[in-house]
């Protein structure tokens, strides 16, 4: 590899590091945010509750540094039935840091030992590349989606600044300790 295009490797590390940090930040803020009353409210059908979603979350994350980087520490599942929206914070906290970890070393060019990514153990091995970050991404960003959807149809709006808030990236790589904003080296 050059050294140009190591550059460029690094850069895109730290890139998905603070992506994914800004992306946990996101989850967060919703957490913070919603009322309590809608932790475990039932859904009409089959939808599963606020709860379950952020703990499936967290454990798809936990699945994929089992099955992608298993020298990481794993953390450890969390239980959809009995988890508060305490723990799952501290459980998403944790599991976006092992994320971060894999990201950096699928993407920093350093070496890691992170060279395939593997979602499922029934899916077919991916190579470790953006493709890695944008599929976590999207996985993230769909059961958000749900989450605010569901919050509303339940009576449990979000505060217009929260709403509005997951979009101001610049704020969340702020509060995540990136000096700057997006496409600003930190």
């Amino acid at each position: 590899m050059t050294t140009r295009q190591h550059k460029v490797h690094t850069q895109l590390g730290r890139a998905a590091v603070q992506i994914f940090a800004a992306n946990d930040r996101m989850n967060q803020v919703l957490i913070e945010h919603l009322d309590p009353t809608a932790w475990r409210a039932k859904s009409p059908g089959k939808a599963r509750t606020i709860a379950a979603i952020f703990t499936h979350m967290h454990n798809v994350r936990s699945k994929w540094v089992r099955l992608t980087a298993p020298h990481l520490k794993i953390p450890p599942q969390l239980n959809r039935a009995h988890c508060t929206p305490q723990q799952a914070r501290a459980g998403l906290a944790e599991s976006a840091a092992r994320c971060a970890e894999m990201l950096a070393e699928a993407l920093g060019g350093s070496g890691g030992r992170v060279e395939k990514f593997r979602r499922d153990g029934l899916a077919p091995p991916w190579p470790a590349g953006l493709e890695m970050l944008c599929y976590m991404l999207s996985h993230e960003a769909h059961h958000r989606g749900q989450v605010c959807m569901l919050a509303h149809q339940l009576g449990f709006r979000l505060p217009k600044e929260v709403a509005h808030g997951i979009w101001n990236w610049e704020k969340l790589w702020k509060e995540c300790g990136s000096s700057g904003g997006p496409g600003h080296d930190s």
